[in-house]
């Protein structure tokens, strides 16, 4: 279950986030409510998942760092952005960093 809170904020973060670039600077009305909402929803289940895992390391680096992917990914496949190859490398770290933390760290304890 600790897993499901977790995987939801993280869903919650991206959805905020593209919101957030949707809304304009908070401009246009309907993916601004959507923005504060999916914030609101993201912190709430961060919050739970912070009661289940002993580190909040841990939690913030899974949290931030598949957050910031799937952020990337979104803005390559549906904002059409552009990546080099430095960026290929740098989100490839970041997936490396949060595998290395589950199957390789004692901090997700």
């Amino acid at each position: 279950m600790k897993f499901i809170y977790l995987i939801l904020a993280i869903i919650f973060e991206v959805i905020g986030t593209t919101s957030l670039k949707a809304s304009f600077g908070f401009t246009v009305l309907k993916p601004s409510i959507l923005t504060v909402i999916s914030y609101a929803l993201c912190f709430y289940f961060l919050s739970l998942a912070l009661k289940y895992f002993s580190s909040i390391g841990y939690i913030y680096a899974v949290w931030s760092g598949l957050g910031i992917v799937l952020i990337a990914l979104v803005g390559i496949f549906y904002y059409k952005e552009q990546i080099d190859v430095a960026g290929i490398i740098g989100l490839s770290l970041i997936i490396i960093g949060a595998i290395v933390l589950n199957v390789f760290s004692k901090i997700s304890v």
